[in-house]
């Protein structure tokens, strides 16, 4: 029983760091524009073979292309995606979440965004002194999902088998409230509005991982 039950803890253990490791690298993604050091990163042929068995295709020319040049356009496209000045697309819940109850949406500092501080803050996680973001800023969000899941693989690693089920139902229902009613209607904005395959493919895998998440979300909770 006890070797059954460890390699169930270990086999959970591998697939919530599967899970860490996205949400972690969509959250860097999202947060700010490419930095060089994550660049050098994604050419890797490993990381190559990760996103492409995700289903991005960034074409020959994202690889091919000097990394100066290929930072200083991705630099330009994140700004005019996501910051403006021009006409963009906020990455932040209240502007896409569809509010049909109250209509409290559409706008910053929505009534999405008041729910996402409630439930990070009941979690009991911080906000970083140097935090600026809105708190239903995507990649804010995603770091969130990161953290919870690192403490239900912690969870399984020390064979709390009710603390990571808590940490479980608590991914649940932020995926239920939150992501799976903005972040695919988002990634689905930046498909028709990206000019440069990274962010095109970058949204596309998002919003399929996403979906993924809410679909499967459930049987992980069922196996616990």
């Amino acid at each position: 029983m006890d070797s059954a039950m460890n390699a169930k803890n270990k086999k959970s253990v591998a697939l919530a760091d599967q899970r860490i490791n996205v949400y972690g690298f969509l959250a860097g993604i999202y947060r700010q524009e490419l930095v060089p050091d994550l660049l050098s990163q994604i050419r890797t042929p490993p990381f190559r073979g990760v996103l492409s068995d995700l289903g991005a295709n960034l074409g020959d020319e994202f690889f091919a292309r000097k990394d100066e040049d290929m930072i200083e356009d991705l630099a330009v496209e994140y700004t005019r995606l996501f910051m403006g000045p021009g006409k963009h697309i906020p990455p932040y819940e209240s502007i896409h979440h569809e509010r049909r109850t109250d209509g409290d949406w559409g706008k910053f500092w929505g009534a999405s965004t008041v729910e996402v501080k409630k439930f990070i803050e009941t979690a009991g996680l911080q906000y970083k002194d140097d935090f600026a973001a809105l708190p239903d800023h995507i990649s804010v969000e995603f770091e969130f999902m990161q953290k919870v899941i690192e403490r239900e693989r912690d969870a399984w690693a020390e064979g709390d088998r009710d603390k990571a089920l808590y940490c479980l139902k608590m991914e649940k229902m932020f995926i239920d409230d939150h992501l799976i009613k903005w972040v695919p209607r988002f990634c689905s904005e930046v498909v028709s509005n990206a000019e440069l395959s990274f962010y095109r493919e970058i949204a596309k895998i998002t919003g399929n991982f996403i979906e993924f998440e809410k679909e499967n979300i459930d049987a992980y909770i069922s196996d616990a």
